[in-house]
Order: C-alpha cells, then structure tokens, then sequence
C-alpha cells in the first residue's frame, strides 16, 4: 500500500507563525531575545529547497509545504492517548523514562524519573523560566543556524536538559519518548545532555503516535557535550504516523578521549530527516554511528551526518543500511572534515542500500575534505538487490518465498543493530525491524 504524506491544514503564515505562538514559549528576557534572532534567521531563509545543495534531494517546500500549527497544551484526552501508546511500547526495564506529549513534558507519564543518583533531570520550560541558570539562553544557540535548526530554536516549548554527573556510571537508560497526538497539528522539542568526565550513560529517544494523531509535523533538536574520558550510548527509534514528518537535529561534542556509540532506526513517517552533526573536539575522540532505514510505499527518509575531526588521533566509524520497497526512497548524505591540526586521523564512512522493487530510490553522497596529511579515510556506496543465489539456497529447503527474504534482510539491517551494545535495547531495535518486515506487502 502506498501511504503519501498528508498535507496539514492551513496553518499561520511564516510571518505570524512566531507570533501565534510568543505565549506559550518559555523564558524571558535573553531566552526571548534569542528565540527572536533565530525565528528571524529562519524567515530569511524559508523552507530548504532542491537549490541549497544540503537539501538537494529533501525539497521541503515541495514535500512539506508548510510549517503547521503550533499543537495545543495536551489535555486529560491527549495524555490518556499517550499513556496508551507509551504502554504498547517495548523498553529495557528499569529505564528513566520522559514523556513528550505534542511537544510538552508530561510528569504523570514519566518512571523512574528521580531514582536515580548522579543525574539531574530538568524540563526545558523549567530550565528556561530559571532566571538563576545564567546560561539558559545558550540551549537555543547551540545548533549550526540553518533554516530548520534556527526554527526549532525559535518554537521550542518543551524537552529535557539532563546531566549526568562526573563519575557515574548509569545501569539503566535514560529514555526520551516523543508522543504525538494531534493531528495535523506540530511539536517542536528540544533537549541537551551533558556527560560529566569519566562517567557512562544510555540515551534512549522514540518517536510514536497515539491512535488516531495523523498528517502531524515534529520537529526536534538533541544537543550533547562529552566530558573528557565519558562514554555515551546513544540509541534513536523513530516510528512516527506514516503520513507524519520528523524533522529532527543531534549535535554531538566530544572531549578528549570521549566515546560515542550512536543509532538511528527509520521505519515511520511519510517525510523524515535525521540531521546530525559530530564534533570530535579533543584528541583520541572515538566515534561509532549507525543507522538503518526501511521505507515502504512512497516514504522518504534523509540521513544527513557531519563528522568534524577537529583534534588529532581521532577514529570514526560510520556505517548505514537502507531498505527500500515499492516506492520508498531514501538518502544518504555523509561528510567526514579533517581540520589541518587533525593528524593521524582514522576515518571511515559506508552506506549500503538494499532495493526491493524497481521503484524504489536511493540518492547516497558520501564526502570527505581532508587538510592534514597522516591521515587514513576512506568511504564507500553499494546498492542492490537481494541475492538470487542465496534467496533459492533458501527456497529451496522449504522456506516459503516471503520468509526467506526476511531472513536475509533481517541478516542485511542486523550488521547495523548489532553495534547497539545494550543487549535489551538491541532486541527493541530488532521487533521494530522486525514489524516493518511483518507488515510488506
């Protein structure tokens, strides 16, 4: 079945949008003042379109159109909708779980949430409203100022600002979940994480609709700093509405000797694009990311990633899957930058695409710039189909034809999983796979 994205209804011009929402919008004084400059800063530019190179093959003033309406406060309906979806949901137990619903935090859907020692867990609207936090104007100025980031700085009502302190080292994940409600309606989220030196933590986002929320827009920010020494795992599901849009952003800054292990998993939303940023900012930095989109109907989803190996001795590995049926598409754009005090930089960086119908479309661009000398990168782009040979291997000893290509696209995607090193949040990652497998045609 083929699902195109639905168009929301007439919603404030680009010119009023900010306006429409001023009141509802935490912080004063320097907070307002910066969410000014950055709504500013998107109305100079619109809508990305095919003309800026970066958004080549995600055109959203043709696919999106417009941003919709603000989503209202949820009520006692909207929130007994999310607790029914957040319940459905698989999760590692014991996890710090924080609710977003339509874009605000929702305490009474939240576990765990103060359990916890060595990390400190804030709303955003809380953090932002403190006149005591002197640096809560620089949240919303953290991002790279393109159109979409500058929009969410200007619209953002809710999130998370979480620190982990130096030293721990969390057992249970922390667990951002995203429930949209409302239809045709938008969100717009944002949340900082700060690993203290030395310490460890799991940082878990989903990204799910109630029943009956449709044709709705989120738009998200993650922004996280990595003491020296720290160790993160970050994991992303994202399983909006199939006729929604996630337009998200994740900006990741490495000290010295931090490590990073990231995931991403695309299965949901008619439109999406995933944006992130990596900073390897002190020597020795390592960085593993990883992702895998699987597209049906006439789905489009964008990984855009920069790796910016900014200090020397400095390792990143990139690799992503993308499976694509009927008429999905998919793109791939990856940049690795080698700044010219970078040396002995290892760099690495490969997209796979696996193409299930003649229809189907992949657009990968694999990049590197490099201005030090003892360096060693390299990157790479294949795309095909399934494998005759082995799908007959398979057929042959009384695997039904459906079963045996699961079998070899679960083997296809599990290469990816398989980097998520919780092994309860590796399973979660598998079912969603697995439920996108279940439900072809």
């Amino acid at each position: 079945m083929n699902v195109a994205l639905k168009t929301s209804q007439p919603g404030p011009a680009p010119d009023r949008l900010f306006a429409v929402a001023r009141d509802r919008l935490p912080g004063a004084g320097p907070v307002a003042q910066a969410r000014a400059r950055a709504f500013e800063a998107f109305a100079q530019q619109g809508l990305p379109n095919r003309r800026i190179e970066q958004w080549k093959y995600t055109d959203l003033r043709a696919k999106l159109g417009e941003v919709a309406p603000l989503a209202p406060p949820p009520g006692d309906t909207a929130l007994a909708g999310a607790a029914a979806a957040v319940k459905k949901l698989a999760a590692s137990s014991g996890a710090l779980t924080f609710v977003l619903v339509d874009g605000v935090y929702a305490a009474s859907l939240s576990a765990n949430a103060t359990t916890v020692p060595g990390v400190r867990v804030r709303s955003l609207r809380e953090f932002l409203d403190d006149p005591a936090e002197a640096a809560r104007a620089e949240v919303l100025t953290s991002g790279a100022g393109e159109a979409m980031e500058s929009l969410n700085a200007a619209m953002a009502t809710d999130g998370l600002v979480i620190e982990v302190a130096a030293g721990a080292a969390l057992t249970s994940a922390i667990r951002l979940v995203h429930v949209a409600t409302r239809s045709a309606a938008s969100a717009f989220t944002r949340s900082v994480v700060t690993v203290g030196r030395g310490a460890q933590a799991t940082v878990v986002e989903q990204f799910v609709a109630a029943p009956g929320a449709a044709g709705y827009q989120s738009h998200d920010a993650l922004v996280v700093r990595l003491a020296e020494d720290a160790r993160l795992q970050h994991v992303r599901l994202m399983e909006e509405a199939l006729d929604a849009a996630n337009i998200s952003h994740a900006y990741f800054t490495l000290d010295a000797r931090a490590r990073l292990n990231s995931f991403n998993l695309t299965r949901g939303a008619g439109l999406s694009r995933y944006q992130g940023v990596v900073t390897l900012a002190g020597e020795g930095g390592e960085l593993a990311t990883n992702g895998v989109n699987l597209l049906g109907g006439q789905r489009h989803g964008d990984t855009t990633l920069l790796v910016d190996h900014q200090a020397p001795g400095c390792v990143s590995r990139e690799a992503f899957r993308s499976v694509l049926d009927q008429q999905g598409h998919s793109v791939f754009q990856g940049r690795i930058v080698v700044r010219p005090g970078a040396q002995q930089t290892d760099g690495k960086m490969m997209t796979r695409a696996l193409l299930l119908s003649d229809e189907a479309e992949i657009d990968n661009k694999p990049e590197l710039e490099i201005f030090a000398d003892d360096v060693s990168c390299g990157h790479g782009a294949t795309a095909g189909a399934l494998d005759q040979t082995l799908l007959f291997y398979l057929m042959a000893r009384g695997l039904p034809e459906v079963d045996a290509q699961a079998m070899l696209i679960e083997a296809f995607v599990g290469e990816a999983i398989e980097t998520i090193a919780d092994d309860a949040w590796r399973e979660v990652a598998f079912d969603a796979a697995r439920r996108w497998l279940s439900a072809r045609d």
